[in-house]
């Protein structure tokens, strides 16, 4: 039996199918934005193809399939969401324009507001109100909601997201407004507060819930549709969805909570990259993928990826628990360009999938950073995808050398130049989740996978004084492997504020037994798996504004100072993250945490047939500061423990992995390279 991992990129879709025996087979298919489905559906006739059987005859073959989609991202960035409505406590209405009063960028003074995901029309109050501790001080009128439903109802609303004041204190009164919505309203797609994000902090819950209504109905149509295609193959078993926090949930839940999966592609590969530590007996990491639109990078620390609920995407805030991963607008597809003072540029505006980079001939006219490499003779333009694509060589030094007249070069400086600038980027987003949080990059390995990553990853390693990177032999489409290493997990949040010592060991073990509860429940009574259960809390001294999340790991819940031992994990961690701890004072504990994990069947150990070693390598021309013949080694037969010294090419069907000058690669048993630089 199968298990089948999707990507789906900006690009290109991923997909990897694994065996029983951990034999694992790759395709890369055209991503489809109008319908991403039909791009899933193209990918996996391909897997089929490459495992010599037709797709109705795989999918019968296969057990799982996880899915990681970039439709939530994209209908949020892209500002093709929902027709959203809101329902909120009388005279609150405008708490998402508000935000937190301030711009993100506070001293630009010609700084436009961001743009409201529900206009104010769309807003509309409902005489109600909940006091913080859950009392009743103003009950909910019935005539007050059911008129501002028909208000919504005339404005041709179709999602609904319902945040009253103190909800997560008690949620009565927007449980009977989703009761009246879905009587009034059918059809509606509607979102509550109390159960998309049940924790204090008005303006954080408010806007996770709106961007939630926001994504869910395309999200809903888009999963509805994939599945109606898979029904038509053949295939009856369960589709998982990965989500933002680098587990994975049913389609069901997936819908219900969307803005949990707006981060869905890049989590995949954190769970790869996580995958890959254990594999390498190496925690430390720094995960780089670069893909055609975009790079996101994300810090390992003992194998764990950090988790954050303070994540922007585009201008809207999603504050549910999240892998901590930086992005860039860095990627194969990213525009070069010269602005009015003759200074050279690269991105963010991409050339996506269509047109695409010029070299892709499907009609792009602007220079970028796939067609640099194509001009460096890094790319081999009649080598493609494994030959299924012909490169456009003839077009790529075209828009190029349009960028080297408007800078007064040749084309491959221009191309150098584009390269350069690039990696200076991605080196400065490597900075932001390293240096900038205390670590030093120098005792961490770098993770390369991504299409493009291969392309560039020495030259960043080497601009931080990195002297070891990793390529896996599935580096093109690791997300999509990971997906399939990944467990299922429900993240649960409630707010229970008051000082540490007061709220006691007995009821914050009562806190965490109810949401334990409600983990297990979402599980569902059909799973059999081993479950795990994780705990943490946010706190902050009284005096503070912010409180910082402690992971619980290794603390007995049933032990009688339990409140001792949370208090003492929060200094430590308080002093880790500020250089300083303040034990004298009072520690007030704002949410506690639980993450409920189902754990799915293990992926089997990555098995790759052999490479013979006989095959001499090619070589092609290439410009590494000047023009040089590089042998150029196919990756999917070089032998195990063959060692190369740059410069140098490695070539897959998928990912080319440029060496350069004092780097020594070594090809480790599972068929990776591990390249170490002098």
């Amino acid at each position: 039996m199968y298990r089948i991992g999707v990507d789906v990129g900006g690009t290109f879709t991923d997909l990897v199918a694994v065996d029983g025996k951990g034999r694992v087979v790759i395709a890369k298919s055209g991503s489809t934005p109008a319908d991403p489905s039909i791009g899933v559906m193209d990918g996996i006739g391909l897997l089929a193809t490459e495992l010599a059987t037709d797709a109705r005859a795989l999918l019968a073959a296969t057990d799982l399939i996880v899915h990681g989609t970039t439709v939530a991202t994209n209908a949020l960035l892209e500002r093709k969401g929902a027709k959203v409505g809101i329902l909120t406590t009388e005279g609150h209405r405008d708490i998402i324009e508000m935000r937190e009063g301030l711009k993100d960028d506070r001293y630009n003074l010609r700084m436009p507001p961001p743009i409201p995901l529900a206009p104010r029309g769309r807003r509309l109050g409902v005489r109600e109100r909940m006091r913080f501790d859950g009392k009743v001080a103003t009950p909910l009128d019935r005539r007050s909601l059911e008129a501002a439903i028909a208000r919504l109802k005339r404005m041709g609303v179709n999602s609904v997201a319902v945040c009253y004041f103190h909800s997560y204190s008690n949620a009565r009164h927007e449980q009977a407004t989703g009761r009246a919505l879905r009587r009034l309203m059918p059809g509606a797609y509607v979102s509550l507060s109390s159960e998309v994000l049940p924790q204090i902090k008005e303006y954080e819950r408010f806007g996770t819930t709106v961007v939630n209504a926001y994504v869910g109905p395309a999200l809903a149509v888009y999963l509805g549709r994939l599945d109606e295609r898979l029904k038509a193959a053949g295939y009856r078993r369960q589709v998982l969805i990965m989500q933002s926090h680098g587990g994975v949930a049913g389609v069901a839940d997936s819908v219900r909570l969307a803005a949990g999966a707006v981060l869905s592609g890049p989590a995949g590969g954190i769970a790869g990259s996580r995958h890959a530590a254990r594999l390498l007996n190496h925690g430390d990491l720094i995960t780089f993928d670069m893909g055609g639109t975009s790079t996101d990078i994300a810090l390992l620390q003992n194998g764990e990826p950090q988790l954050t609920g303070d994540k922007t995407v585009g201008p809207s805030k999603v504050a549910l628990p999240a892998i901590d991963i930086h992005t860039l607008g860095a990627g194969g597809g990213s525009i070069a360009y010269v602005d009015a003072g003759g200074i050279l540029h690269v991105g963010p505006e991409s050339a996506g999938a269509v047109p695409g980079p010029a070299c892709y001939g499907r009609g792009g006219t602007a220079a970028t950073v796939t067609d640099a490499n194509v001009v460096l003779g890094f790319l081999d333009p009649a080598n493609f995808l494994g030959g299924r694509a012909r490169l456009d060589a003839t077009a790529a030094e075209r828009t190029v050398a349009a960028v080297a007249k408007r800078l007064g070069v040749s084309a491959v400086a221009a191309a150098e130049g584009i390269q350069r600038v690039v990696n200076t980027n991605m080196a400065e987003g490597i900075r932001l989740v390293s240096v900038r949080r205390g670590a030093d990059p120098r005792r961490f390995a770098l993770l390369a996978f991504g299409g493009a990553a291969g392309l560039h990853i020495t030259e960043v390693a080497r601009m931080l004084e990195i002297t070891r990177v990793v390529v896996p032999r599935a580096a093109a489409v690791l997300s999509a492997w990971g997906m399939l290493a990944t467990d299922l997990r429900h993240e649960l949040v409630l707010t229970h504020v008051g000082e540490a010592q007061k709220v006691g060991g007995a009821r914050l073990r009562k806190l965490f037994a109810n949401m334990e509860a409600e983990g297990r429940r979402r599980l569902g009574a059909d799973f059999t798996g081993r479950v795990r259960v994780r705990r943490a809390v946010d706190m902050r001294y009284g005096e503070q504004t912010f409180e910082i999340t402690v992971p619980l790991e290794g603390v007995n819940v049933d032990a009688a100072d339990l409140m001792d031992q949370v208090v003492e994990r929060f200094h430590r961690r308080h002093e880790e993250l500020y250089t300083y701890s303040a034990p004298g004072q009072d520690v007030v504990l704002v949410n506690a945490r639980v993450a409920v994990i189902g754990e799915l069947p293990s992926l089997p150990a990555e098995q790759s047939a052999a490479g013979s070693g006989d095959a001499q390598p090619k070589s092609r021309r290439v410009y590494m500061t000047r023009w040089l013949e590089a042998p150029v080694y196919d990756l999917e037969r070089v032998r195990r423990g063959l060692e190369v010294k740059g410069p140098a090419i490695f070539e897959s069907s998928t990912t080319t992995v440029v060496l350069r000058e004092n780097e020594r690669a070594t090809v480790t048993p599972l068929g990776w390279l591990d390249i170490r630089l002098t």
